[in-house]
């Protein structure tokens, strides 16, 4: 959407609204609440007025936790505001409990002094006990350090939909949509495209989208005529200062889909996508499955190792072959990796992170599997790796690991997570004409073929398409002669493959940009390096103390391996180094042993992100030191 174009228009209820530069609000119930789908609307609002935003959607790992549990909680935050937004937020400014069992689990977030908006009906005897509270915290103090709104909102909605027939249960339904029209208002939202959505997704279902349309409204109502406890007039942000453009708000699994349609093109091949579904990678079999007339295929094979033999078997075919998991479903791909490394086949492997080891957490959020990105396969059998830094960031990191994979016929694995393929920011939609295009030069010629000789410069191997007169050749897991590629159990030259495996991709270094600093100078006291999702809060947490005038300079790796080859002098710079990450210390690890520098660990695997204030008290600790 052009937002630099779109206008929010204040209602005559908007004067006497305090001004704020940012908010940082949560929603919470249970997982059949419908608590991702306000989020999303709510998003949907606050980009078209055009404010900046990030936002973390929060899910129980539980398929359908027994209702009114705290293993049942779905939570929805988003930080938006006037100013550059990096991160979802530290501490929530407002909750909206849907019920008790939301309360307990979210109430650690919120900030002293910030409200709460709870739906009384739903606090009763029965859910207070499954919510583990041993009186009612609406009654006993319990939540004095906050500014509470009590509704009734199930009555409310009940009354506010009574004229479209529905049953009880359909109707209160509708409740979390009433929550989200009284929000609106607090934070001077327009509900209308909630309204035009709703009548689209329902318009075969008159009733449901007018009851759903009517509960927005009344809860919109509400706050325009009700007299608010603690003199609630109302907040107003102002739209944020970003460069003009063309945006839409995206998820990181929808960037990358959308980057690796764009790569394909830009390397002009066709695209096939064998996947297994999986949490939180399967989204992306689900997106690209709507993209067929991009010269796009998708697969769901019966099991891990079958969607990338599936995928190998593409590449070998002349297409793209792409297949994506999560941690355990990379586990199981791992041989047919080596399969592809020995064969020296183009191939992209999507890694959605999540919290481990073995089934984990399947719906939060870690790092934890760089070891096996870059270590994890039997004997030496390196590649490439690459890691996303946000959603937006996505696009960019799929078009880099298809030009990468195509130029050196090697698999190459992009770490993104949990955080990233689930969250959503505003992306400035870039013009596909200022990618350059690097189109695929398949070997035609039959003089002089042999299948392993190679480039001079890329130490890549041909890629000859099978049925090319002339080109016949084997691939396999077997050991492979170092031109001819017939089977060979020769030492010299098993000695041969696997150094010049290595050399090519080491040599991949030379083709990658310098690493840069993302804030800060290229010296000093202290180098805070990261990876992946952490990139938002070590940026807002340096932005923040070198303003204040620490000696503090932020570095963020998007080529994990090969590393850049500047990498090492860069980081020699610097006194001390730290490195955060949501694992027990991978990325640090590889530096020492790369570099010999002296890097310490911020480590966390809570499933959640790093807060900006926990990266701030760790910076604040080792300059003192």
């Amino acid at each position: 959407m052009p937002r630099q174009e779109t206008l929010n228009e204040e209602s005559p209820h908007s004067q006497g609204r305090q001004e704020l530069g940012s908010a940082v609000v949560r929603f919470a119930g249970d997982s059949g609440d419908g608590i991702q789908f306000i989020g999303s609307q709510f998003t949907q609002s606050t980009a078209m007025s055009g404010n900046d935003l990030a936002t973390f959607p929060d899910f129980p790992a539980e398929i359908r936790a027994p209702a009114g549990t705290t293993f049942g909680v779905s939570a929805f935050q988003i930080n938006f505001g006037a100013d550059v937004i990096k991160t979802s937020g530290d501490d929530c400014d407002m909750i909206v409990a849907l019920n008790p069992a939301a309360l307990k689990v979210e109430l650690p977030e919120l900030k002293k002094g910030g409200f709460i908006i709870a739906d009384t009906a739903t606090f009763t005897e029965r859910n207070l006990h499954k919510a583990h509270f041993d009186s009612n915290p609406l009654e006993d103090g319990t939540l004095d350090a906050y500014q509470v709104i009590e509704f009734d909102i199930s009555k409310l909605t009940m009354e506010a939909v009574k004229d479209f027939g529905l049953n009880k249960k359909g109707a209160l339904r509708c409740k979390n949509m009433w929550a989200l029209g009284f929000v609106y208002w607090i934070y001077n939202r327009d509900r209308q495209p909630t309204i035009d959505w709703l009548k689209e997704k329902f318009a075969n279902k008159a009733d449901v989208a007018g009851a759903n349309i009517a509960a927005l409204n009344a809860g919109h109502a509400l706050g325009e005529t009700a007299e608010m406890p603690h003199d609630i007039l109302g907040f107003s942000i102002g739209k944020a200062n970003i460069q003009p453009g063309e945006y839409r708000t995206v998820t990181g699994a929808e960037a990358l889909t959308w980057g690796l349609v764009t790569g394909a093109k830009l390397v002009d091949l066709k695209l096939t996508f064998c996947s297994y579904p999986i949490t939180p990678a399967s989204s992306i079999l689900h997106y690209l499955s709507n993209l067929m007339e991009y010269d796009v295929v998708t697969f769901q094979a019966e099991d891990e190792i079958a969607a990338i033999c599936s995928a190998i078997g593409a590449s070998y075919a002349g297409t793209l072959g792409v297949t994506s998991s999560s941690g355990p479903g990379i586990a199981l791909k791992g041989e047919a990796m080596g399969l592809a490394i020995n064969t020296e086949l183009p191939l992209v492997i999507i890694n959605s992170q999540r919290a481990g080891p073995s089934t984990g957490m399947p719906t939060k959020t870690e790092q934890s599997d760089l070891f096996q990105a870059v270590f994890g396969r039997n004997a030496d059998s390196p590649l490439v790796v690459l890691a996303t830094r946000s959603p937006s960031d996505c696009f960019d990191v799929a078009i880099e690991a298809v030009r990468l994979a195509t130029r050196y016929m090697t698999p190459v694995i992009v770490l993104t997570d949990g955080y990233i393929s689930n969250a959503a920011e505003p992306w400035l939609i870039p013009d596909v004409e200022d990618y350059e295009q690097t189109p695929v030069k398949f070997r035609t010629k039959p003089e002089g073929f042999k299948p392993f000789l190679r480039d001079e410069v890329t130490l890549a191997r041909p890629w000859a398409i099978p049925g090319t007169p002339g080109l016949e050749h084997r691939i396999g897991g077997l050991e492979k002669d170092s031109e001819t590629g017939h089977i060979s159990y020769d030492a010299e030259n098993h000695q041969r493959m696997t150094n010049v495996r290595a050399a090519k991709i080491n040599g991949i270094a030379n083709d990658l940009p310098a690493q840069k600093v993302e804030d800060g100078a290229e010296e000093g006291q202290l180098a805070v390096v990261g990876w992946g999702s952490t990139y938002g809060p070590i940026n807002r947490a340096v932005s923040t103390l070198r303003e204040e005038g620490l000696d503090v300079s932020h570095i963020h790796l998007r080529h994990i391996w090969p590393l850049p080859k500047n990498l090492g002098q860069l980081l020699g710079g610097f006194k001390k180094i730290l490195v955060p990450e949501m694992n027990n210390g991978q990325l640090v690890t590889l530096l020492r042993s790369q570099y010999l520098v002296n890097a310490q660990g911020l480590n966390k695997v809570s499933g959640q992100p790093f807060k900006i204030a926990e990266i701030e008290t760790a910076i604040r600790e080792r300059l003192e030191k």
